[in-house]
């Protein structure tokens, strides 16, 4: 019986480092990144008679910016139309690092719990 566990307790620690290993790769693939969102407005001009006021079809823009956090602040960049998606792709590729480094802590943190019952069971033999 001792037999089983130890082999199951080795079949889940390659399982373990099989998910690392392909979430390792996963982070190989990420490029220029940065925190953020970036926006697309179509805004309102100061003239009342202006059409944009009745039609919201006809509002002026689009005006792009990049919003993000520094210090607890909100900061607001704008863009002009060909930086915007260059800031759209460097913000999707932060939510795939975030994501991905998420779940590398997550395969990490089971694969440590099961080396740590695994050293405390090998200490009571």
């Amino acid at each position: 019986m001792k037999k089983t566990k130890a082999t199951h307790t080795g079949v889940l620690l390659a399982g373990y480092a099989h998910n690392f290993a392909g979430l390792k790769q996963e982070l190989e693939k990420v490029t220029y990144f940065c925190k953020g969102t970036v926006l697309k407005r179509m805004m309102k001009c100061g003239q009342q008679r202006c059409a944009c006021h009745q039609d919201p079809a006809k509002r002026h823009g689009p005006y792009f910016e990049w919003t993000y956090k520094e210090k607890g602040k909100t900061v607001n960049r704008r863009l002009r139309p060909e930086e915007a998606p260059i800031y759209k792709a460097a913000t999707q590729q932060y939510r795939k690092l975030h994501s991905v480094l998420k779940r590398m802590e997550k395969v990490s943190r089971n694969a440590v719990l099961r080396l740590a019952l695994n050293s405390l069971i090998k200490k009571t033999q």
